[in-house]
């Protein structure tokens, strides 16, 4: 049984759910992710899991409103239901180990993912930096969280209305002008990931991508999550979702996440023209 405990909106069309589910809450370790078929009907979905209690056997979702699906577990489901499958952990663990000062960047709802490995990071003697961006201060997401396990945290906006206005990239030009930053996780959209990849390039620094591709079974049979990382077929799913972001070619992920845009415009009648992925 995958009981829902609790359930609570913390910003504009995005969800945390608290998921009792004590074999995942055991094995999971900070990268890693489950897939979701929530009832007969739906699809199987990918969520990485946010945070993890040992102890009370729980894990922690957030889920943004952004797609049929999720919408319906958003919407349709609620404290002390059932989740049909939940299927994980699956993908390989974050890379860890005592690297030095490390940046962890963020767009959006990638502070999800970023928060438990940024933490382990910190666990394990790193100086570590947050940076955490979205379009406006009601996309915001735990970012108490955060400044609660970065030696130094940074928040921006697009429009200004939270912490800094720019770009996670203007921080991080910032920051390497005067700090030995040794290694750099990025979490997030497809253009950030690449926009910070090329700027930490021309450093020197090693920089790690958490890829979101599209995925359907999470075991590396359907071959829908494939990437090309250094010229070779790699698969997300179980090969990463962690890889060497200098070696991974972006625009061919950017390409294939677009490849389901007519039919989620269909699915969810918008046309396109909405914030959601068949934009």
């Amino acid at each position: 049984m995958n009981i829902i405990l609790k359930k609570a909106e913390i910003a504009k069309n995005t969800f945390e759910f608290l998921i009792r589910t004590p074999y995942v809450a055991q094995k999971c370790e900070p990268g890693q992710f489950v897939i979701l078929h929530v009832d007969e009907n739906a699809e199987r979905v990918p969520m990485t899991i946010a945070d993890f209690d040992r102890v009370a056997g729980t894990i922690t979702l957030i889920i943004q409103d952004i797609g049929s699906t999720s919408h319906h577990i958003c919407h349709d489901f609620n404290e002390g239901d059932n989740i049909l499958d939940l299927a994980g952990p699956l993908g390989q663990p974050a890379q860890m180990g005592n690297f030095g000062k490390v940046v962890v960047i963020s767009g959006g709802i990638g502070v999800a993912p970023v928060f438990p490995i940024a933490r382990k990071y910190k666990q394990l003697g790193n100086y570590v930096i947050g940076i955490t961006g979205a379009k406006s201060k009601e996309f915001l997401i735990w970012q108490d969280k955060m400044q609660s396990i970065c030696d130094e945290n940074f928040t921006v906006t697009e429009d200004g209305s939270a912490g800094e206005k720019g770009l996670v990239t203007d921080i991080l030009d910032e920051i390497l002008q005067h700090d030995k930053v040794v290694y750099v996780l990025t979490i997030g959209s497809v253009p950030m990931m690449k926009k910070v990849t090329e700027i930490t390039k021309k450093h020197g620094i090693r920089t790690v991508a958490s890829l979101n591709a599209i995925m359907l079974d999470g075991l590396g049979m359907c071959g829908g999550c494939r990437v090309t990382v250094d010229g070779k077929t790699k698969f997300a799913c179980c090969d990463g979702p962690e890889f060497d972001a200098h070696l991974v070619d972006f625009d061919n992920l950017l390409m294939r996440q677009g490849m389901y845009h007519s039919q989620e415009s269909e699915v969810y009648g918008c046309g396109g023209q909405c914030k959601c992925q068949a934009q």
